[in-house]
């Protein structure tokens, strides 16, 4: 993943205005944790909650840039990045290597756990969220702690999330509800769901590998993936990582929610072009 965060880095390199940035503070976390194995932060790394308009706490784990803050007011300002994990993942999976790497350029970074997901409240509801719901919490992250418009770097779901976000920025019918997805920088999908959703995707993969398609159908349906380090390891890493990394992360994975998102709502509300 470091390699691949390395390669993004030539994309946010925007002229914005020299104004000095401020960032309203956000609620420090102090419930119990809700995962099985907390994720223990890197130096430099805050836990943060952001409270929804719902009231429910959303966690964002920051790492601030390692610029001088005597420097922050230059010619040229980064963007903040915004991170939105996907499926069965939280904050921490960027909070490895993708925030300190980024924050040692001069970006401040902001990881989001979505709803039922790391240590972010849990609706009461059958589903965590919907694509509309989850674009909607990262709208309010955004428009009441940042003060520069943010590149979105999504992975997976979390990408499908962003796509959502973006064609909905200026969609009249939110901003006479008055409920405004801020303008961005940029966006990133990493690996992203695409606009039509997976099922196509999951066609071709059992037709064209039938049995990689029953080991992920395994690893993720029975969720397998907790228990079995090959199927972790085949799933979400590669052949090459060595075991003792995919077992720390594997407890990392072992906090999840069955309702992270409804799939029928997905469907209905899939972003268009």
């Amino acid at each position: 993943m470091a390699m691949a965060a390395s390669s993004l880095l030539s994309l946010f390199k925007p002229n914005l205005s020299a104004s000095k940035r401020t960032i309203k503070p956000l609620a420090v976390l102090n419930n119990s944790p809700k995962m099985r194995v907390p994720y223990e932060l890197k130096h430099g790394q805050t836990r943060l909650f952001h409270q929804l308009p719902s009231g429910l706490n959303m966690e964002v784990i920051e790492q601030k840039c390692n610029k001088d803050p005597d420097k922050r007011s230059s010619e040229s300002e980064n963007p903040p990045l915004v991170f939105v994990h996907g499926s069965y993942h939280a904050a921490w999976c960027w909070a490895e290597h993708w925030l300190p790497f980024f924050s040692s350029f001069g970006y401040d970074c902001y990881a989001l756990s979505l709803l039922g997901q790391g240590e972010s409240d849990g609706p009461t509801g059958s589903v965590a969220g919907t694509l509309q719901t989850h674009a909607g919490d990262i709208a309010d992250f955004i428009q009441k702690n940042l003060e520069l418009p943010p590149v979105l770097l999504g992975h997976s779901f979390g990408g499908l999330i962003i796509q959502y976000y973006i064609a909905n920025i200026r969609n009249e019918k939110f901003i006479e509800m008055k409920k405004l997805y801020p303008d961005l920088t940029g966006a990133v999908l990493v690996c992203s769901v695409p606009p039509s959703g997976n099922s196509g995707l999951v066609w071709r993969y059992l037709f064209s590998k039938p049995i990689a398609a029953f080991k992920v159908t395994l690893s993720l349906a029975a969720k397998a993936f907790q228990t079995d380090l090959s199927l972790c390891k085949e799933t979400f890493f590669t052949s090459a990582m060595e075991d003792h990394l995919v077992m720390r992360m594997q407890k990392d994975l072992q906090k999840l929610e069955d309702y992270m998102a409804c799939h029928r709502s997905v469907l209905k509300v899939l972003p268009t072009t």
